[in-house]
C-alpha cells in the first residue's frame, strides 16, 4: 500500500457532516492517543493495570489520518487525551502534524487533557505548536492527599508543568473530580487558588467506568451539595460560557475567575452533546456512557483512501443514542460500562 500522505490525501471532495438522529451536529472529536498513564487515580484505575499490546495501538500516522477524517467531515475542536497523552512516544511530532487544519482554518482549536506531569517538558513545543489551551487534572493541593489520589503522583512535578505551561502563553483549566470525604474540604481553596493564578476551576462528578478496587458510592459526590456549599462562600452568577465540552459555567464574583460544574449524574448534559470519542485502537464511541461503538480501525487499514472510513463514521453517526446510562448507587455494583475512563479518553 502507498505510503500515506496526510498534506495531500483526500483534498478533492468534502464528505458530509455528521447529524446524529436527533438533530445534533458532531463537531468536538476527543481521541485517546494511548492507554497508558504514569499515575493511577483511584477513580480512574486500578493499581495493577493491564495496558493494550502496543501492535494494537494506532501508529501516530493512523492517528493522524483519523483526526483528519473527522475535520473534513465537521469537527472544529479536537482534544488529545489518554490515558496521558505526553507519556506517548514522539506525541509531539503528531500535534506538530495536526497544527496544519489550524493553519488553513479548517479546525478551530487543537487542546489536549494532561495531569501535568510532563508540562514543564512540552509546555513551549505545545504553545509552538499551536496548542492554546489545556485542561491539567488536578484533584488536591495536598501533596499527601495528591499521592494518595494518583498513586504514584508528585504534587510539585505538576505545580511545576504548570508553571512552565503559564510561562509559555497557554491558558490553562484545572479539572477536579469532586470524592466525598477526600477533596470536599479543600475545594473553596482550590477555587482561590486557581482563580487567583489566572486559571478557569471546573468540577466533575465521579462516573462509573472500569472496575477500580473499591465501591463508587463512597467517592461519589453530588455536584449540587458542592454548589450549595459554595453558596455559604461564593457569590455564583450563571455565565453563557462555554469551550465546546460539557461544562456549565459560573462567575464567582469574589475571584473573578470561572468555575465549571460538569454533572454526568445529577444533571446530565446530554441533549447538547455534539462530542464523539476514539480509542488508540480506533473505537469510535458515540456516547461516554454506552458500551455501543464502532470499528474505525479496519476500514482506515483496508484502503488508501478514505471513502470506507467516511462510510464506517457515517453508519456509526446514525446510531448515536439519545444520552447515557449512567447510575451510582448501593444497588448497582458494578460499573455502567466496563471499559476505564483511560481507553476511552478523558
Amino acid at each position: 500500500m502507498p505510503e500515506y500522505d496526510p498534506f495531500t490525501a483526500d483534498a478533492s471532495h468534502k464528505p458530509m457532516p455528521m447529524i446524529d438522529p436527533f438533530g445534533r451536529a458532531i463537531s468536538y472529536l476527543r481521541v485517546s492517543v494511548t492507554d497508558r498513564c504514569d499515575f493511577r487515580c483511584v477513580y480512574c484505575m486500578a493499581e495493577n493495570m493491564t495496558f493494550l499490546p502496543k501492535k494494537e495501538v494506532l501508529s501516530l500516522e493512523e492517528l493522524d489520518r483519523l483526526c483528519s477524517a473527522f475535520v473534513e467531515k465537521g469537527v472544529r475542536k479536537l482534544r488529545l487525551t489518554g490515558g496521558e497523552p505526553l507519556v506517548r512516544k514522539n506525541i509531539m511530532s503528531l500535534i506538530r502534524t495536526l497544527g496544519r487544519h489550524l493553519d488553513t482554518g479548517a479546525l478551530d482549536e487543537l487542546t489536549l487533557t494532561t495531569n501535568g506531569s510532563q508540562l514543564a517538558k512540552y509546555a513551549r513545543e505545545l504553545a509552538d505548536a499551536g496548542v492554546r489551551r489545556i485542561n491539567v487534572s488536578c484533584d488536591t493541593l495536598d501533596a499527601d492527599k495528591f499521592k494518595a489520589i494518583t498513586r504514584w503522583g508528585e504534587l510539585d512535578k505538576v505545580i511545576a508543568g504548570i508553571d512552565a505551561a503559564q510561562e509559555a502563553g497557554l491558558h490553562i483549566k484545572i479539572n477536579a473530580v469532586a470524592l466525598k470525604g477526600v477533596n470536599e474540604h479543600e475545594i473553596e481553596d482550590m477555587v482561590r487558588w486557581a482563580h487567583g493564578r489566572g486559571m478557569d476551576f471546573t468540577l466533575i462528578e465521579t462516573m462509573p467506568l472500569g472496575d477500580i478496587e473499591g465501591d463508587r458510592t463512597d467517592q461519589y459526590l453530588p455536584l449540587s451539595v458542592v454548589r450549595a456549599k459554595l453558596l455559604d462562600t461564593f457569590t455564583l452568577e450563571d455565565i453563557p460560557y462555554k469551550t465546546g465540552g460539557p461544562a456549565r459555567y459560573v462567575e464567582v464574583k469574589e475571584t473573578g475567575g470561572r468555575l465549571g460544574f460538569i454533572t454526568p449524574m445529577t444533571h446530565n448534559f446530554c441533549e447538547s452533546c455534539n462530542r464523539v470519542r476514539i480509542t488508540c485502537t480506533g473505537i469510535l464511541y458515540m456516547c461516554l456512557g454506552q458500551d455501543d461503538a464502532a470499528d474505525l480501525k479496519t476500514p482506515l487499514r483496508q484502503s488508501e483512501g478514505n471513502d470506507l472510513l467516511y462510510a464506517a463514521i457515517d453508519e456509526a453517526i446514525s446510531r448515536k443514542p439519545k444520552g447515557h446510562d449512567f447510575v451510582i448507587d448501593r444497588r448497582t455494583k458494578r460499573p455502567a460500562v466496563s471499559r476505564h475512563m483511560s481507553v476511552t479518553g478523558g
